[in-house]
Order: C-alpha cells, then structure tokens, then sequence
C-alpha cells in the first residue's frame, strides 16, 4: 500500500517546553503577505501565463536542488531532461518523472525534501508519496491538476498571497516583457538589475554584450566612459520599470576602486579580447565599487553573493551549459574586502547593501560585526546550501548576539521554482518561531516581544529593506 503523504503540523519546529510557543508564534505569521524581492522565476512565466507543461518540466529538470542529488547517486544527466547544450537529447517526460520518483529516498532529511512535501500536499493536492510503484499516479494527477486555469502563474500569485514578486533581469534584457505584465498585472511583477554578464570581461560573449548594452542604452560602448553612461542608463530604465535592486554574483567581496586610466586599459585589452584573468578580477571588483557609487545616486539596493565557484564539473559545463547546480562554496572574506565601499558608503544616507553567503563561518566573525557598525549594511537570509532548517537556525545564532535582528533582511527565497515559494517562507517562518520561542524559555525575550519580532521577520525587514 502507498506511503500516505502527510506532513506534520509541528514540522521544524523545536521538541520539548517552547513548542507550544513556536506553535502559537507560527500562527501569527504563517498567513502573512509574501514578499519575494530577490527570486528567479522568470518574467516569461507571468507574461505567456500558459499552463505549466508537465510535472517533470515543472517539478524536476529546472530545480538544481533536485537535480544535482540524482547526479550524485549517479543518474545521468540526460535520464533527467537535462538539455544539451548541441540540442542531441530529448528526454520523455514521464521517464523523467519515473526516475525521480524512484529515487525519493535520496532527499531524505534535506530542504528540498521539505519544500517538496509542502509543494505536494498543499499545493497540488497529493496524498501518497512519490515511488517506483506511484510515479504514473501522481504524474496523471499533477498534469491533471496543472491544466486547471487555476493554476496559471498570474492566479498563484493571489493563492500564494505573493504581494510583490522580483524577477532577475540581465543588464541587457530589453525588459518586453515587463512592460506587458505590469500593463495587465499592474504592480505585482518588478525586475531586478544584474549586470554580472557585462562585468566579467573575460567571459565567454563578453564583447557581444557590450555592445548590446551600448546599443540599449544608445551609447557608445567602445570607451570605458561610454561603458560606464551606458550602465547607468541601463540601471534608469530599470528603475522606471519598478525594480528595486540590483544583483552581483560575484566569486569574490573584492570592491577596490581602480583609477580611471587603469580602468580605461583592461577595459580597452578586453575589447580586443586580450585581458588577462587577474585584470578581469580586479576590474570586476572595481564594477562593484562603482555599481555601489550609482546606488547611491539611484537607490537600487545592491545585493552581493559571492564565494560560489560555479560550474565546478567542466564536463558538465561542456555538455550541458552553465549554472547546472554544479557550484561549490568556497573560503569567503568580507572584512578586508569591503573596506573600501564602506568607507565611502557605509554611512551614507540612502544606500544600502544586502551581504549573503554561503561560507557561514563568516558569520559572527565577520558578517554580523560589518552588520552592526555600518547602517547601509544588512545581512540577507541564508542562501543555497545553508537555505534549510539548521543553517537558517544556525544563522540566527550565530547573527543575532552581535547584530540583532533588525540588521537583517528578513526571508527572501531566493529561487527559479515557482511552486517551492511558500514552503521556503513557510519553512523560515516555523524556524525563526522556534528560535524566538526558545528565547522566551530561556528568559531572554518576552513573549509580546517574540510576537512582534516574528511578523518582522516574515514580513516587515524585507519591506523595510527593499521598498523603503
């Protein structure tokens, strides 16, 4: 007989005396509004607003979190839907559904296994769990479900009580599709600025871009001063279309200002696509550094996520293109690194960067002490290998003592799959009750604190972060 799919209604929350706390603190934030200010989903999802394809185009082939554990136990790549990057494979749908089914052991304890769960029951409606025997069942049952025309992107917004939702945008989208959705979805869909593809000169395409952003922003892109305006031109259209932020996905902290001439020759060596790796470093940092002198003239916040070495398998990379879910954390310094934009910024009225990391032995050494002596500076909410239960537990341990809470950004999810989002908020929200109702065990904040702190988390920091 089929395991009943069932998830618990104390899931997350801590064992023992302050449980019934955490039960009744959860209460008081688990209805509350969704703000998705740092996320992936793509524009193109609000904008056709079709129906979804098929439960492994949905659920499986774009989630990396899913994805990389099948890899892991030795999957291929190719039994999962992966596309190639020469177009040679296309995988059947339900074969694709079959294998992770079958595989459903794998997630076993981790976040992925939590947020599935919560995807399966209260959003689609499932009551078995997946398995080599129940995969054809609940493949027909979410295709069933999936065609409903409730079940449309623009209809989940309301059911997911999303109040606003960002997107991430390259420097050089065109932002189309934008301009349809806030025409008929007006005010729920905002993009966010990333201009990583045209700050990392030695990338692959590198020179393409920037001409395309030139052309864009209608500006000559073939000075460094010409590159600069037509960023900055780039960064105005954005803001007129709503966005509130920027984005940098950087391997390094790295933000040291170069001199003008300095910049202007690795800018001219990497037109002629002849710049060298550790000239592409350091101008990346110095990108940072002026990518925060124009927030401070705009008011985009920045949001920095480095030490990720991405696409770590260049085997992977070769045959399946980039950003696979192959990214690994590394050692990540903040402190030294920093220095020069908060020296500048740091203070300054109107700025404000949002640090994350993946490195969480930052954290109390370096993070929340940045955190609690510069005012532009906020901590964002644990990110993708710490985006589970014991690392957002750990983060407010480690964070709080030095920083507090109110140095911090609130949840922000963080990711491409639609359907994960309220379980990963819902998740932050039964972990920061469960660390807020400890608190009060231990006589170390009162209950009426704890309550007021707990809507604060879910919900007014990142207000208060993002949109001021």
């Amino acid at each position: 007989m089929p395991k009943a799919l069932q998830p618990h209604p104390d899931r997350a929350l801590p064992a023992g005396e302050s449980r019934d706390l955490a039960r009744r603190i959860h209460a008081s934030t688990k209805d509350l509004p969704l703000l998705c200010l740092h996320g992936h989903v793509d524009i193109s999802l609000f904008a056709a607003d079709a129906p979804f394809g098929n439960p492994a185009e949905l659920l499986v082939i774009p989630d990396h979190y899913v994805t990389r554990m099948l890899v892991s136990q030795g999957v291929s790549p190719d039994r999962l839907g992966l596309p190639r990057r020469n177009g040679s494979h296309t995988a059947d749908p339900r074969e694709v559904w079959r294998e992770f089914c079958a595989h459903w052991h794998l997630f076993r304890g981790t976040p992925s296994r939590y947020w599935l769960e919560h995807e399966f029951a209260e959003v689609l409606g499932l009551s078995v769990h997946p398995s080599s025997e129940t995969a054809d069942e609940l493949y027909d049952q979410i295709s069933a479900r999936i065609a409903e025309p409730d079940f449309r992107p623009r209809a989940l917004l309301d059911r997911f009580r999303i109040e606003l939702l960002s997107t991430t945008d390259a420097a050089t989208d065109d932002l189309a599709l934008h301009k349809q959705v806030e025409a008929e979805l007006p005010g729920r869909v905002i993009p966010t600025f990333r201009p990583d593809a045209v700050v990392h000169l030695d990338r692959p395409g590198w020179a393409y871009l920037a001409e395309q952003l030139g052309r864009l922003a209608e500006v000559d892109t073939s000075t460094y001063g010409g590159y600069l305006e037509a960023i900055r031109k780039r960064r105005q259209v954005f803001v007129q279309a709503g966005a509130r932020a920027t984005d940098h996905g950087h391997f390094s902290a790295a933000a040291t200002p170069l001199s003008d001439a300095e910049a202007e020759r690795i800018y001219a060596e990497a037109l002629k696509g002849q710049v060298s790796a550790e000239d592409a470093a350091v101008f990346a940092g110095h990108m940072l550094f002026q990518s925060a002198v124009m927030s401070a003239e705009d008011g985009l916040v920045m949001q920095l996520h480095p030490g990720v070495l991405r696409d770590h398998d260049p085997a992977i990379h070769a045959a399946y293109g980039p950003d696979q879910g192959h990214d690994i954390p590394v050692t990540t310094e903040f402190t030294r690194s920093l220095r020069p934009l908060l020296e500048r910024f740091g203070h300054a009225e109107g700025f404000r960067i949002v640090l994350f990391t993946v490195d969480e032995t930052t954290y109390s050494r370096e993070l929340a002490p940045l955190a609690g002596v510069y005012p532009a500076v906020r901590l964002g909410a644990p990110w993708w290998f710490l985006d589970s239960p014991g690392g957002m537990r750990r983060f407010r341990e480690l964070v709080t003592e030095t920083a507090g809470f109110y140095n911090t950004s609130g949840f922000v999810d963080d990711t491409r799959a639609y359907l994960s989002i309220p379980a990963r908020h819902d998740l932050a929200r039964r972990i920061d009750a469960g660390y807020l109702a400890d608190l009060v065990v231990q006589h170390r904040l009162d209950e009426e604190d704890a309550f007021e702190v707990a809507q604060d988390l879910a919900y007014n920091l990142a207000k208060d972060t993002y949109l001021g």
